[in-house]
């Protein structure tokens, strides 16, 4: 297919101290294909791959992977395009905690650890640690040698959009583990073949969404179906003529008391709660706001919750591999 991309890495072969250049041993293969380079362009967030190279991605993408040193010395080379304000590292968070489970014993331990990491407020994050220091002061020691911006969702600058661990890479690795152990002709083959598939079926049924007039993608309507089943037990104070700052004050369903108040941002895109920012759509407290004023919240959601940015992800098909045509065996 025109497009695609293979790069072959060798090791050279050596005899005592020297090398014999004329044979060079097998170390690995790189390839991807034009439909997989132009849906990298919508990504916002990624497991660690070779893509950066072959595509021009928009600033601020976020790569999350394991903590291995190579990948990391790799990203934060100043040559491979993967530095800020490109790209940005965090470590998965599944990932981080079975680390910390080695070094720390218990049924609980690692609960700890998780939950100040998913937290999206700087209080609920130190309200978890500082369980874990009751716990066990070095917990916390151990958990401060890592950036918290590597770790936490509440000083991630919002770029996770929820995603705290390399599953997404891990459905990938699932899907194509029958193939792993191929030939590396019928390797390449049958990955050109699932992709194209995975392709058809995914542009097939957004296509058909957007057709119908679904602006959103099934995941985020479920999220923002809570958010609006929740908004009726608050108190909404607009404090500008420009309808963006606002104070809201949850209480119970019977008025009782208070719960708490949070201050929202439309200008800003924030809210005291944290999953405004974190989330890149209206919480429960925003929406509460929008319906004071007669807003439409949906004009307060990323794009990439769009059905439109979903499809423009497998708008670029596969062709039919060239007939008679022949991959050279690896």
């Amino acid at each position: 297919m025109e497009g695609t991309v293979a790069l072959l890495k060798t090791s050279p072969v050596r005899v005592g101290d020297n090398v014999d250049d004329s044979t060079v041993y097998f170390h690995r293969l790189f390839w991807t294909f034009s439909p997989c380079v132009e849906a990298f362009r919508h990504c916002k967030v990624q497991a660690i791959d070779q893509h950066r190279r072959y595509s021009s991605i928009w600033q601020g993408i976020l790569v999350i992977s394991d903590r291995h040193n190579g990948i990391k010395a790799a990203l934060e080379n100043s040559n491979s395009g993967w530095l800020p304000p490109h790209a940005y590292l965090a470590f998965c968070i599944r990932h981080v905690a079975a680390n910390f489970a080695l070094s720390f014993k218990g049924t609980d331990v690692k609960r700890l650890l998780v939950n100040a990491a998913y937290v999206k407020t700087e209080a609920e994050f130190h309200y978890w640690f500082d369980i874990m220091r009751t716990e066990n002061l070095t917990m916390c020691d151990w958990a401060n040698k890592i950036e918290y911006d590597k770790w936490t969702q509440h000083q991630d600058g919002g770029r996770r959009f929820r995603h705290m661990t390399t599953n997404i890479s891990e459905c990938v690795n699932s899907a194509m583990k029958g193939t792993r152990n191929l030939p590396g002709t019928a390797l390449v083959k049958s990955t050109y073949g699932w992709l194209a598939e995975l392709f058809v079926i995914r542009g097939q049924t957004t296509e058909a969404q957007l057709a119908s007039g679904v602006k959103f993608c099934q995941s985020f309507m479920k999220a923002m179906k809570r958010n609006l089943k929740d908004f009726r037990c608050f108190t909404v104070t607009l404090f500008d003529r420009h309808q963006s700052e606002y104070t809201v004050a949850e209480t119970t369903p019977t008025g009782s008391f208070s719960l708490g108040t949070y201050q929202v941002s439309f200008q800003d895109r924030t809210c005291d709660f944290g999953y405004f920012q974190a989330l890149h759509y209206p919480c429960c407290h925003a929406i509460a706001c929008c319906a004071q004023s007669r807003l439409d919240w949906s004009i307060y959601v990323d794009e990439v919750y769009t059905m439109q940015k979903v499809f423009r992800v497998y708008q670029m098909g596969f062709v039919p591999p060239i007939p008679g045509g022949t991959l050279a065996t690896l």
